[in-house]
């Protein structure tokens, strides 16, 4: 039997940019480092399919221009890094297939979600139970654009478009995703954090500081009688979840 985890790092806990903090994330969670998924990210909607290991002695494995990925591996990590985008976690518990995409206003806009639903059901994952957290991104209240970008967005992500708390032409990206979600048949939970990272200094945000660094968000599966791993310094993560997403989860210690 194996169980689906969640956690996201805040500033606390560093850059994720940084190989050291990954190694200490690594430790962390009780993945080895060589069995992490990193992304190159570069707001596009592809999701890779992450279905063989490769060797733990090559190290993490970094897919090339993708901004999300699946995998049915038990034991396999994979992470997302952000600042303001949105990151997504999906999982289908019953099928053992777990997901993770970096949702920023182009890949939203262009599908990257859909996407990553898509990559899911070809490893056996079914719509009716997958379920998805929104993790902590910059809030329709927060996210000013102009109004001809906020009017295309729309266009493509029906429920996104917003007026800020200064009355100004936003984008509740996370809005639009869960409007997505419910049309394309996800029928599991969807989880809107609803955590604002341009105003919550927990979280890094680059709209609030060009030179802030990112923190990741993983999802993996373990072995269910797998022992917890012991921490030099517990990480000051938050939105742990086992087994399933529903709500905000619990702060770690």
């Amino acid at each position: 039997m194996t169980r689906v985890r969640t956690l996201t790092t805040t500033v606390a806990d560093g850059d994720m940019r940084d190989p050291a903090n990954r190694e200490r994330l690594a430790d962390e969670i009780g993945i080895p480092a060589g069995r992490f998924v990193w992304l190159n990210q570069v707001h596009s909607a592809k999701v890779a399919v992450v279905d063989r290991l490769w060797p733990e002695a090559d190290g993490p494995l970094v897919i090339a221009e993708t901004d999300g990925a699946a995998t049915n591996l038990p034991g396999v990590a994979l992470a997302i890094l952000t600042a303001d985008c949105v990151p997504v976690v999906a999982l289908d518990v019953k099928a053992g297939v777990v997901g993770a995409a970096h949702a920023g206003r182009v890949g939203a806009q262009n599908g990257i979600v859909r996407e990553l639903v898509a990559r899911m059901v070809g490893l056996g994952a079914k719509r009716e139970r997958i379920a998805v957290r929104l993790g902590p991104s910059a809030s329709g209240a927060s996210y000013e654009v102009p109004s001809d970008m906020r009017d295309e967005v729309e266009a493509l992500l029906p429920g996104s478009a917003c007026a800020t708390e200064a009355g100004t032409a936003g984008l509740d990206l996370r809005a639009g995703l869960v409007r997505q979600l419910g049309e394309i048949g996800v029928k599991g939970h969807v989880s809107n954090v609803k955590v604002c990272t341009i105003k919550d200094t927990r979280f890094f945000s680059h709209r609030r500081d060009k030179s802030a660094g990112r923190f990741a968000t993983v999802v993996w599966q373990s072995e269910a009688d797998r022992a917890e791993p012991v921490a030099p310094r517990p990480f000051s993560g938050v939105y742990d979840h086992v087994g399933t997403i529903s709500g905000v989860g619990r702060e770690r210690p």
